[in-house]
């Protein structure tokens, strides 16, 4: 069965490169990106997995766990990293997940028959403190990933958990935010002190508030 947003994500015991966890506890009260590649030792992945490393303080900064998950066994992870780490001149510094049962596979349905019978997908899931699917993003095989964008989404995922905006397209941390539609005029000058425009009714900009 699929993973829809607002969905609880499905908990797990699962051994990591890190040791045995349990996926809820593992979490905690942090946000976290639970992300999957199809295989071990394959080119677009180990260039994911390094650019991942390397922007992994970015994630922390955002009080967002990371962990990677594949259908190949501990001990291929183990190797494959010291690839990773040499041709990607990082040190991969998060959790993989070996799933060669593919019980975490099937939980998250990121196995799609008519793409791979065998292998993952290159499925996203962010998920909440509240252990709530927040965004689900699925790429075929031949497309490496913008890791970019998943701190982007992250960032607006945050601002608006807290405040009652939502971002518009192409939006970056800092720039201008879309008051909700739920929120009149009156409310919003109570809740956006630093004011905002109306470009149509249903349209508001407002500064991005304070985090």
């Amino acid at each position: 069965m699929a993973v829809r947003l607002g969905d609880e994500a499905p908990n797990f015991t699962a051994e990591t490169t890190e040791g045995t966890i349990n996926f809820h506890e593992w979490l905690g009260n942090s946000w976290g990106i639970l992300f999957s590649h199809p295989k071990d030792y394959t080119p677009v992945c180990t260039t994911e997995l390094g650019t991942m490393a390397k922007i992994t303080p970015e994630f922390k900064k955002r009080g967002v766990k990371v962990i990677a998950v594949s259908v190949d066994p501990m001990d291929s992870h183990k190797g494959w990293i010291n690839d990773i780490n040499e041709t990607q001149r990082t040190t991969v510094n998060y959790p993989i997940i070996a799933d060669p049962d593919k019980k975490v596979a099937t939980l998250y349905d990121m196995i799609h028959p008519n793409a791979f019978d065998n292998m993952t997908v290159r499925s996203v899931f962010m998920i909440g403190p509240d252990k709530k699917v927040k965004l689900t993003l699925t790429y075929p095989a031949s497309c490496g990933r913008n890791f970019d964008e998943l701190l982007r989404v992250i960032d607006s995922l945050q601002l608006t958990s807290k405040f009652k905006v939502a971002t518009p397209a192409n939006w970056k941390e800092g720039e201008d935010c879309i008051i909700t539609p739920a929120v009149s005029d009156a409310e919003a000058k109570d809740l956006f002190p630093k004011g905002f425009k109306t470009v149509k009714p249903y349209l508001r900009y407002t500064p991005q508030p304070n985090r």
